[in-house]
C-alpha cells in the first residue's frame, strides 16, 4: 500500500508546486492593493512600472511594491533556511530561530550597533554572517557531544540554550545602550516595512549565493538522510556537505534577519507542509519551501496591516501567532520522526 501511495504523491508533486506558486501570485498582488488606502487590482497591474505622479502611484511603485519584494526575498530565505537546517542536522525542531543562529545574527547586529556606531546595512551585515554563522558552530558542537553524537533532542537543547545566553548578552548591551535600544525594539519584532527600497539591493546579492548553495546542497540532503556512514560509504564528503549547508544558511538566515529582524517560526512550520505535500525528498521540500514561505510571510504582512485601526501589527508578531498554534497541532496530531 505505502508503494502504491508514493508514486501517487510523486505525480501530484509538479501540479501543487504550480498551484502553490499561482497562490503565491495571488497573495503578492494582494500585498500591493490591501493597507491603509485600497487599490483596486486593475488600477495596480495599470501602475505597476508606470512613471506616473500621483498618490497611487507612489503607493503602489514607492511603498507598497518594495515592501512586497522583501516578503519576497525573506520568505524564500527563511523558507530555504529552515529547510536546509532541518535536513542537515535530521531534527524535525531545527529552525534558524530555535537553534540559535537569528540570535547570533541580531548579537552581531546589536555589537555593531553598540561598539562601533554603524548603523549601515554594508558595516552591520557582515557581523550579522559572523554571529550566524558561530552560533551555528557552537550549537552543533554542543550537540554532538557525548555518546550517539548529534541528534534532534540534543541540538534542540543546545540550540535553546545558546539562544538563551546570546539573548541574555543582548539584553545587558541594550540595557546599558538606550540608542541601541531604541534602533533594536523596532528591528526585534520583525518588520516588512524597511524604509530604504535599496537596501533589498545590497543584501540580495548574498541571498541569491545562498539559494544557489541550498540548490547545490538538495541531492546531499536526501543521502544524509540516510545516515552518515551509509553516506561515507556511497562517496559523499558528509564534512564538506554540512559545511556548504552551514554557508548557505547562514546567508540566508543572516542576510533576512539583518534585513527584517527576526521571525520566528516561518523556517521551522514551511518545510513541514512542504514535507507532508511531497514526501521525504529534500529537493521538491526545498522547492516547495521556496515558494511556500514567502506565501505565508506575505499573507501574515497583509493580515497585520487590516486587523489594526490605523495602525499595523509587524508581521514577525502575526507570524508567530499563526505559526506557533499550528505546529503545536502539527506535534500533537502524529509524532514527528527523525528526518
Amino acid at each position: 500500500m505505502l508503494a502504491q501511495t508514493r508514486p501517487v504523491q510523486a505525480r501530484r508533486r509538479l501540479p501543487w508546486l504550480i498551484a502553490a506558486m499561482g497562490v503565491l501570485v495571488l497573495v503578492t498582488l494582494l500585498s500591493i492593493m490591501v493597507g491603509s488606502k485600497h487599490i483596486p487590482l486593475l488600477e495596480v497591474l495599470r501602475l505597476l512600472g508606470s512613471a506616473e505622479s500621483g498618490e497611487d502611484a507612489a503607493i503602489v511603485n514607492g511603498m507598497r511594491l518594495s515592501r512586497t519584494l522583501f516578503g519576497l526575498a525573506v520568505g524564500v530565505s527563511l523558507g530555504l533556511a529552515g529547510a536546509l537546517m532541518q535536513g542537515l542536522t535530521r531534527n524535525p525542531l531545527a529552525d534558524p530561530g530555535l537553534l540559535g543562529v537569528g540570535a547570533g545574527a541580531a548579537l552581531g547586529v546589536v555589537l555593531t550597533t553598540s561598539v562601533f556606531g554603524v548603523t549601515a546595512l554594508f558595516g552591520y551585515i557582515w557581523f550579522a554572517f559572523a554571529g550566524a554563522m558561530a552560533a551555528t558552530v557552537v550549537v552543533y558542537v554542543l550537540g554532538s557531544l557525548g555518546r550517539g553524537g548529534a541528534n534532534p533532542a540534543k541540538l534542540a537543547l543546545a540550540g535553546a540554550a545558546v539562544s538563551a545566553l546570546l539573548q541574555s548578552v543582548i539584553s545587558m548591551i541594550l540595557l546599558l545602550d538606550s540608542a541601541t535600544l531604541d534602533d533594536y525594539r523596532f528591528w526585534a519584532v520583525g518588520s516588512l516595512n524597511v524604509p530604504d527600497s535599496s537596501t533589498l539591493l545590497q543584501v540580495l546579492p548574498f541571498l541569491v549565493l545562498g539559494v544557489v548553495l541550498a540548490a547545490v546542497s538538495a541531492p546531499g540532503l536526501n543521502i544524509l538522510a540516510l545516515g552518515d556512514d551509509v553516506a561515507r560509504a556511497l562517496g559523499q564528503n558528509v564534512l564538506a556537505m554540512r559545511l556548504l549547508g552551514a554557508v548557505a544558511i547562514t546567508l540566508l538566515a543572516g542576510g533576512a534577519t539583518a534585513v527584517c529582524g527576526p521571525i520566528a517560526f516561518l523556517g521551522l512550520v514551511v518545510p513541514h507542509i512542504a514535507r507532508m505535500l511531497t514526501g521525504p525528498d529534500q529537493r521538491w521540500v526545498l522547492a516547495y519551501s521556496a515558494v511556500l514561505a514567502p506565501t505565508l510571510l506575505l499573507a501574515a504582512d497583509v493580515l497585520g496591516r487590516v486587523i489594526a485601526d490605523r495602525s499595523e501589527v509587524h508581521v514577525g508578531i502575526v507570524v508567530a501567532f499563526l505559526g506557533a498554534p499550528f505546529f503545536i497541532a502539527l506535534v500533537r496530531r502524529r509524532k514527528l520522526p527523525e528526518l
